[in-house]
């Protein structure tokens, strides 16, 4: 398992020779041998690449829990069980994973030489059913009471436009008003599109917006706001430093969007695993200290 995982990894059979200190016909009989085992084909093979099979799918996602469940058994067990190590998946949104969390990875990996981290940015996160990851960086309260979620900062939702916009087309005044403005839409995860919730004390309004602009990257959003082409609700960590600067005026200031705080997501079965629970708490430390950006 742990070869397949790696000749996966690598791409090439000559790289995961390489890797492994032996010829490249040796590493394809190995292969070869796992096939024939198995009575399926793992692996679909060209001169110059290699590519998942159906089965080869099924086998590399089962091998790859198989192998983190045997690694955090043997730091368990062991007496180096507080030394974080072994292969860390994390999941992030594209932005924010980008601008927050790649550098603080950075800085954890340097402290915990021992960790291997696989990084990996999505538009909408996985589902929590999915074992793809060890640990997701997720926007408000997660939906499912089977994993185990940290909240690592605070964060709400501001509805912003440009200067510009708002002397062209006026500033609206109450949740209604939206639907006479330019609003721009960003599709992410399973959140209503096209519709925004706003609660002011005990009354809640579901306002639904259109606009010209609509997309899946909240950095494009935030963009075409700068630039004047409309209303658009996004997260205070993406857009305070636009706020600060006067680039972006908050509208609706007294109604308040869902929640949207940052949470560290992981599965029950991890949570006494050290590089877990040492990347959640170098998370929650390192945002503790932290402030949107300026």
């Amino acid at each position: 398992m742990a070869f397949f995982s790696l000749l996966v990894r690598c791409g090439s059979f000559s790289a995961a020779a390489r890797d492994q200190g032996i010829s490249t016909p040796a590493a394809s009989k190995r292969l070869a041998q796992m096939e024939a085992r198995l009575g399926v084909q793992l692996l679909h093979r060209t001169t110059r690449r290699i590519g998942l099979t159906p089965e080869g799918e099924v086998y590399l996602a089962q091998a790859r829990r198989i192998l983190a469940d045997i690694d955090e058994m043997e730091q368990l067990v062991s007496s180096s069980a507080s030394a974080p190590k072994g292969l860390l998946r994390v999941n992030a949104t594209l932005g924010f994973g980008r601008s927050q969390i790649a550098p603080l990875i950075s800085s954890f990996v340097k402290r915990h030489p021992e960790v291997q981290v696989q990084l990996q940015l999505t538009v909408n996160p996985p589902p929590l059913s999915d074992d793809a990851f060890d640990v997701c960086i997720r926007f408000g309260e997660p939906p499912d009471a089977r994993v185990i979620a940290r909240r690592i900062a605070s964060n709400r939702r501001l509805i912003c436009a440009a200067p510009a916009y708002l002397e062209r087309h006026g500033t609206p005044q109450v949740p209604a008003d939206l639907m006479q403005h330019n609003c721009i839409g960003i599709r992410q995860g399973d959140e209503a599109y096209g519709v925004w919730r706003l609660t002011s004390a005990e009354r809640t309004e579901a306002v639904k917006v259109r606009g010209s602009l609509s997309t899946n990257d909240g950095e494009i959003a935030v963009n075409w706001a700068l630039a004047g082409h409309g209303i658009l609700v996004r997260a205070q960590w993406d857009i305070a430093k636009y706020l600060r600067s006067g680039r972006l005026r908050q509208v609706l200031e007294n109604w308040q969007t869902p929640p949207a705080d940052i949470h560290a997501v992981y599965p029950q079965r991890l949570q006494s695993a050290t590089r877990v629970r040492a990347f959640v708490d170098f998370m929650v430390a390192a945002f503790s200290v932290a402030e949107p950006p300026q």
